[in-house]
């Protein structure tokens, strides 16, 4: 069995040669969430995110593609839902409005 990073590093190679493109035509991307025990998890990002073509996507174009190249990927799972780079720009952005509110007062 391949070392985990190994894996990963091939991963990122399908994505970026093979779905990267494709998804780049819909101004979207993809990025890697986790890789365990054979299962790929993955974040459509831009305008892909929300698409409700996505899990369609992700089949046809992204497991295909990456289940293809890599057979040591049994599963590819598509993750909804807001990055933790989001929240945190989120709370960002939060505390700096409280903190000019409590400037006011």
């Amino acid at each position: 069995m391949m070392m985990q990073t190994e894996l990963l590093k091939k991963v990122e190679r399908v994505l970026e040669e093979k779905v990267r493109p494709e998804l780049g035509g819909h101004e979207g991307n993809i990025e890697v969430v986790s890789l365990e025990d054979g299962i790929l998890k993955v974040r459509f990002l831009g305008k892909c995110a929300g698409c409700p073509s996505a899990s369609l996507t992700l089949e046809s174009v992204v497991a295909s593609e990456v289940q293809n190249e890599i057979p040591e990927i049994k599963e590819v799972v598509l993750v909804t839902g807001v990055s933790d780079e989001t929240w945190s720009m989120a709370k960002e952005i939060l505390r700096q409005r409280r903190e000019k509110r409590e400037d006011r007062n």
